[in-house]
């Protein structure tokens, strides 16, 4: 398999994670008001897994466009370089802040607070990071 597939199926692969670990996350913000902790413990499970494969494709996906992230040195942060480097940075504190959750603190923990709330942001950059490359991901589906 050649590297631009590769890059294409990361790509392709990082949509339905990214939408699951983003409604898991709901789910188990949703679950965490309720009084039954079966239905919480199984959304925080499911969270997890799901989000630690999208953290590894994510993980790749970096990795493949690590180009991009050293020319901003010379082209510099303008337009969707934003977006983008507000997503990266936003990616990085969901994940920091999920290590944290299951490593020292826990739920309903101020470190679970902003969590959930970086969890929100990377997910409305998320959409329109997916949103502004949809067509280059639907147009290769064609072609490949």
């Amino acid at each position: 398999m050649n590297r631009k597939r590769i890059i294409y199926l990361t790509d392709l692969v990082l949509v339905p994670l990214f939408l699951l670990t983003s409604y898991t996350g709901i789910m188990l913000h949703i679950a965490s008001h309720g009084s039954n902790h079966d239905i919480w413990h199984n959304w925080a499970v499911f969270h997890v897994i799901i989000s630690l494969l999208f953290t590894v494709f994510g993980i790749m996906h970096v990795k493949h466009h690590w180009g991009w992230y050293k020319g901003l040195k010379t082209k510099g942060i303008k337009g969707k370089n934003k977006v983008v480097l507000l997503l990266s940075f936003t990616f990085i504190l969901v994940i920091i802040t999920g290590i944290l959750l299951l490593c020292i603190e826990g739920a309903n923990s101020s470190t679970g607070l902003l969590h959930y709330k970086a969890g929100l942001m990377a997910g409305v950059l998320g959409v329109l990071h997916i949103v502004k490359r949809w067509r280059f991901l639907i147009i290769k589906k064609k072609v490949s």
